[in-house]
């Protein structure tokens, strides 16, 4: 069974086939996908195909993927999930994308939150960890407010648009994310 997760403006859910022309509007789009390791989409038929493989991820416990919806509307604004999940080894790589009509309004960092809090608590994972563009300056800076902390570059690893790309590999650790959540509450108290 797929665990829908909420926070205060988000419903993160399984994503269906109907979800499609909603993922087919981020992907399509050139400023989602430069940062995101593949081209974008020129075709509907890709963003089921997207869909299929997100599915296929989740039975085979290599991925999970929720399709990021505001509370009370219709239709998908992103998607966020764990790709590379070891779940013998307790880790997942997290990654995310939202629609541009959305940025800048806290989203992501409110649909971040509460996926790392459901891979660590309830997925038991140990370590997430996140591959970034170095170029992606929005990303960067909000997986550092997050928490996650820089372990170093990969030269070259990602290939996309005919040229390659050096990436910032994140990582942040439960008892990391436990003491962030424990300084946030204090914050907030």
């Amino acid at each position: 069974m797929f665990k829908e997760l909420k926070t205060e403006r988000l419903v993160l859910r399984e994503i269906k086939e109907s979800d499609a022309n909603d993922l087919f509007a981020s992907f399509s789009r050139d400023d989602v996908t430069k940062f995101y390791g593949q081209d974008s989409m020129r075709e509907i038929e890709q963003a089921r195909k997207l869909i299929e493989f997100f599915a296929e991820s989740r039975r085979n416990k290599r991925g999970i993927r929720w399709g990021i919806q505001r509370k009370g509307q219709n239709g998908l604004i992103g998607s966020i999930g764990f790709n590379n999940m070891a779940l013998s080894h307790k880790r997942a790589e997290i990654g995310y994308e939202i629609h541009p009509d959305f940025w800048r309004m806290g989203f992501a960092s409110e649909a971040i939150e509460a996926v790392l809090s459901y891979g660590f608590f309830h997925m038991e994972l140990n370590r997430i960890g996140a591959i970034v563009y170095i170029e992606n300056d929005a990303s960067n800076r909000l997986l550092q407010k997050l928490g996650f902390e820089k372990e170093g570059v990969l030269k070259e690893y990602m290939h996309q648009n005919n040229r390659f790309y050096d990436v910032t590999m994140y990582g942040l650790l439960k008892d990391q994310f436990e003491e962030i959540g424990k300084v946030q509450h204090e914050r907030n108290a």
